[in-house]
């Protein structure tokens, strides 16, 4: 069986494996988020404060385990400071400055699981075969297999069936779109562990635990080392990038790409040429309008290393170093510039040496010119060659845009539009090359790389009426596919949408049925193979539809109980962010 036919029944299993509802990119804060919010109103106070010198700093405590953070606030030194706190807001904050579940340290280790492999066979080179490797499944990140190496067509869907599922143990979020390479699955997972996987069987070979989550695309690619042959890559929720050795696990180098306490990664690193491309975004604007908090001071940013060695390159900030502003009523120093998240794993071109990625919206007042933009860096520099604002004066936080708000929000609050999906790079049959990007308000727009970045076109595919809160609106978060001719999104209202890459007209919509015509997202990343187009939803279905005129051909139900290999009990949930 070919290598996307495998892939697309492991994504079946993985993300049912537990609940996978997405955070977008900016959204008001919940679930993991709702722990900062949490430490924000409840701890800042005393940690983080210079004149509350016995208090850990929040770094400090992003070190500990849920465990340790637990006790603290349950039985130890910190009991009194939680009174008021209900154990389910305690667990949550322990989740979020931990970055990992209670409880999965030891039941996540492949060592405690009764489906090891027998054997570890040496890995065969992972650009000779078919793959799906990193984000996009190639540099333009188009998310598209060719006939080849998907292996399968439009009439052997409904031959589709379940062939294994995989459980994370404690695991709450299947965030982690998987690689799929030499035969192997690779994946992230909210419980801290990579694993090593079986294509065929879904036997473990290996796991390693992080620091914390993952739930970025993990990327495979050769490197020169001692020990290691290929190694895999990716970064975690403490904003620390990993290499590991592909065949066995084993830590090839780890980095602190950023040291703001709310900084992390949440897409995946490109790998090109030796080097990797990591994006860094931060968790602060999810509810950064706290009184007491020193808003805001975090800034999104992309960073080089070289791939076996660890050594950083250059590191280019989205926008200018903070500096010192006013004080608010509360006598709290607030700062600016901020914001400018990189949510999307960033877009290679090989004959411009640059790449491309979306940012996100500002945290401060005036809102950077680079952010809620497409940016181009020199990749062997990091210089900013250009930028394209796709919206302008947007600074966004969460708790905002209500009466009475506190004073470190933005006087106009949003609209709250990151580019949280990655740019694809596609050249016209006359031999035109563009860069393309969606809007959460509904927008698909073309640059031209070759000039700059000079809009070539750009759409409203999906109407969103003036004043559409940001909850109701219609457009695309986490991005497309595209083959020769068009370009394929699913949308936050519904359904989804091919649009055509030389004018940007839409060609087809469908919004696909609800019971009840209730809202379900289908914003989860699109995938596609000659013919087809994939995508996932919040009602836990995976569609698929016909690329030339968007009717569906297949489905599937994944939100319910699995028997797994590995013997976890596994449930399924919503898709809403990974392809």
């Amino acid at each position: 069986m070919k290598i996307f036919l495998r892939c697309a029944l492991f994504l079946a299993a993985l993300f049912s494996t537990t609940f996978a509802f997405a955070q977008e990119p900016g959204a008001r804060p919940s679930g993991t988020e709702f722990g900062f919010f949490t430490f924000q109103t409840k701890c800042m106070k005393c940690h983080g404060n210079p004149a509350v010198e016995r208090a850990p700093l929040p770094s400090a405590i992003r070190e500990m385990t849920p465990e340790h953070i637990y006790e603290a606030l349950t039985t130890g030194v910190m009991k009194p400071q939680a009174q008021g706190m209900s154990d389910a807001e305690i667990r949550t904050l322990a989740l979020f400055m931990s970055g990992r579940p209670m409880g999965s340290i030891q039941l996540g280790d492949a060592k405690n699981m009764p489906n090891h492999c027998p054997a570890n066979p040496p890995m065969t080179n992972p650009a000779a075969g078919p793959s799906w490797n990193g984000w996009g499944v190639d540099m333009s990140n188009s998310r598209f297999q060719n006939a080849k190496n998907a292996g399968m067509t439009a009439a052997d869907l409904p031959k589709l069936k379940l062939k294994w599922a995989f459980g994370i143990p404690t695991g709450i979020s299947a965030f982690g779109q998987p690689a799929v390479v030499s035969g192997r699955v690779f994946v992230g997972t909210d419980i801290g562990y990579i694993y090593s996987l079986d294509a065929k069987t879904g036997c473990v070979y290996w796991s390693y635990q992080t620091k914390g989550s993952v739930r970025n695309a993990i990327t495979v690619g050769a490197v020169k080392h001692a020990t290691a042959k290929y190694a895999v890559f990716f970064g975690d929720a403490h904003a620390d990038v990993y290499a590991l050795n592909a065949q066995t696990g084993e830590l090839l180098w780890t980095q602190k790409v950023d040291k703001h306490f709310t900084a992390r990664v949440t897409a995946a690193p490109t790998f090109y040429a030796g080097n990797l491309y990591v994006p860094i975004s931060s968790s602060e604007e999810f509810s950064a309008s706290t009184p007491d908090y020193p808003c805001c001071t975090s800034r999104g940013s992309v960073a080089s290393y070289d791939a076996s060695t660890g050594k950083q390159n250059w590191k280019t900030y989205v926008m200018d170093e903070p500096k010192p502003t006013t004080k608010n009523a509360a006598g709290i120093q607030r700062y600016a510039p901020a914001g400018g998240s990189v949510w999307n794993s960033p877009t290679v071109d090989a004959k411009r040496k640059a790449i491309y990625f979306g940012t996100g919206d500002a945290e401060t007042e005036p809102a950077a010119k680079t952010s809620d933009s497409i940016m181009a860096l020199d990749m062997a520099t990091g210089k900013m060659l250009w930028y394209h604002q796709a919206q302008a004066d947007d600074a966004f936080l969460g708790g905002c845009g209500m009466p009475n708000q506190p004073e470190n929000c933005p006087k106009n609050n949003g609209p709250d539009l990151d580019i949280g999906n990655s740019p694809v790079l596609h050249t016209l049959a006359n031999g035109k090359r563009i860069v393309v990007a969606g809007t959460k308000d509904g927008k698909v727009f073309a640059l031209d790389p070759d000039n700059k970045g000079a809009v070539v076109w750009e759409k409203e595919i999906i109407p969103n009426p003036k004043g559409t809160p940001l909850q109701n609106l219609d457009g695309i978060v986490w991005g497309g596919a595209k083959d020769q001719q068009n370009i394929y999104y699913g949308l936050s209202g519904g359904g989804i949408t091919g649009v055509q890459l030389s004018t940007g007209e839409r060609i087809w919509y469908n919004k696909f049925e609800t019971p009840g015509g209730r809202r379900v997202s289908n914003a989860a990343a699109a995938s596609a193979i000659p013919g087809v187009v994939f995508v996932g939803g919040t009602d836990g279905k995976i569609h698929a539809v016909n690329s030339s005129d968007g009717k569906q051909i297949w489905e599937m139900e994944t939100a319910r109980e699995y028997d797994t290999v590995n013997k976890v009990a596994a449930h399924g949930g919503g898709m809403g962010s990974a392809g």
